[in-house]
């Protein structure tokens, strides 16, 4: 079942730019269409990572497959759909089944799971967190009724979500922080902001491997880990983001975060508008060096 759940939505109380985070699930085979759009930051949950027979009971027991079963012609788009779809779900899983026939021959090979779980990967449902200040361009190109029908689905899902929420307004100093509190953090908050942002990003970087874990130990351990590794693995930093208000600072430079200024009147810190992502405030989260091992 393809879902869209939102985890965090905030609203700049300066710009009225928009910050949303969805946790959602969907195909595997429509990953690659989903990363086409650079104005993402997104994690996943990464073959690598999954045990061989943990991936193999995930794609037993929630088997990933079209949801429009389009009859072949020319073009990019099946608009007639095969008429007894119960033979096209029946070959389906035949084929899944061959897949983990295969799987577990290259297992008793003594094979890792990053090279087994591959041959898995069609049938696999997908688990991604994404966050964004913009998903208009979004949905205009996945709502079309020429976008494929699974990831038109994922776009539906993630548009009624975002009518339906109503953000949170965030002011200066308070930040946008998935699977922390209510998806946000103040000074009224239970924990101090170092805290809160170890918190969110740890959760952010498990949705890649594990049973989100948002304990403060746990946090704690993942975030020192993520961002002491070399090269650091930023990916995560960049669900969090606080809402740009004055861009200069008493020197009259851009703010530790900003790296641009559009034409029309916009704010850039990574792929975010006129939010501050955390990412960008992290040592050494853009590697830049002639050498590189």
């Amino acid at each position: 079942m393809i879902k869209a759940t939102i985890i965090a939505d905030s609203i700049s109380a300066y710009t009225n730019q928009r910050i949303t985070t969805f946790e959602l699930e969907y195909p595997r085979f429509i990953l690659a269409e989903l990363n086409t759009h650079r104005a993402f930051s997104r994690n996943s949950a990464s073959s690598r990572a999954i045990p061989i027979d943990k991936m193999i009971e995930q794609i037993q027991t929630n088997t990933a497959m079209p949801i429009h079963w389009g009859l072949n012609q020319s073009g990019m788009q099946a608009k007639d759909e095969q008429a007894n779809s119960t033979l096209a779900i029946n070959a389906w899983l035949e084929a899944r089944d061959s897949a983990i026939k295969h799987a577990l021959k290259l297992k008793e090979l003594g094979l890792h799971k990053q090279i087994v779980n591959r041959v898995l990967e069609p049938f696999c449902m997908m688990k991604t967190l994404v966050t964004a200040t913009n998903y208009d361009n979004f949905f205009y190109l996945r709502l079309h009724k020429d976008a494929q029908p699974e990831i038109q689905q994922l776009a539906r899902v993630m548009y009624e979500a975002m009518k339906e929420s109503k953000p949170v307004k965030l002011y200066q100093g308070q930040w946008h922080t998935p699977y922390y509190g209510n998806g946000y953090w103040n000074l009224h908050s239970d924990d101090d902001l170092e805290t809160a942002l170890m918190i969110s990003c740890s959760c952010s970087a498990q949705v890649s491997y594990r049973k989100t874990d948002a304990s403060i130990d746990k946090a704690k351990a993942i975030y020192d880990k993520l961002v002491n590794s070399q090269p650091v693995h930023a990916s995560a930093f960049e669900h969090c983001a606080t809402p740009i208000d004055d861009p200069l600072d008493d020197d009259g430079y851009f703010k530790q975060g900003i790296i641009c200024y559009s034409d029309y009147g916009n704010y850039y810190s990574g792929n975010f508008v006129n939010w501050i992502q955390y990412r960008q405030l992290i040592p050494n989260h853009d590697y830049k060096a002639d050498n590189y091992v």
